[in-house]
């Protein structure tokens, strides 16, 4: 059994397990955090957003970019974009989930807009729904 409550932004998740109780604490990214990047990509045709679970997934032309996790903006990590920032700390998105590249570059909007124009090719395809 879990319980999850959120105070303040903050999700507290309490899981009963065979040894006992596990908590997990995690952040809800906030609205004010996605605007910002959002303004930040507005120079893109096409950018889009989907919430989940207190999170933020970025499309960039239907294609997932990266996302905002705990208010990190973070990226795949596809050729092009490890080539562009080199040095750039890998994190992860949330507990069990595939490193992702952290964007700290965030406050300039012509590096953001060269940074997905080139990883756009490499971005997978939206998976067909049947």
């Amino acid at each position: 059994m879990e319980s999850t409550i959120n105070i303040n932004d903050i999700n507290i998740s309490i899981k009963q397990t065979g040894t006992g109780p596990e908590i997990g604490v995690s952040m809800v990214s906030s609205k004010k955090y996605l605007q910002y990047i959002l303004e930040q990509l507005s120079d893109l045709d096409e950018i889009s957003y989907r919430a989940m679970m207190g999170e933020y997934i970025i499309y960039y032309r239907s294609k997932i970019a990266g996302g905002i996790y705990d208010d990190r903006f973070l990226v795949k990590p596809v050729k092009a974009a490890m080539s562009m920032m080199p040095d750039a700390k890998m994190e992860l998105p949330y507990e069990g989930a595939k490193e992702m590249i952290l964007v700290e570059n965030i406050e300039n909007r012509k590096f953001l807009k060269e940074l997905f124009e080139a990883m756009y090719d490499e971005l997978p395809s939206p998976r067909k729904r049947k």
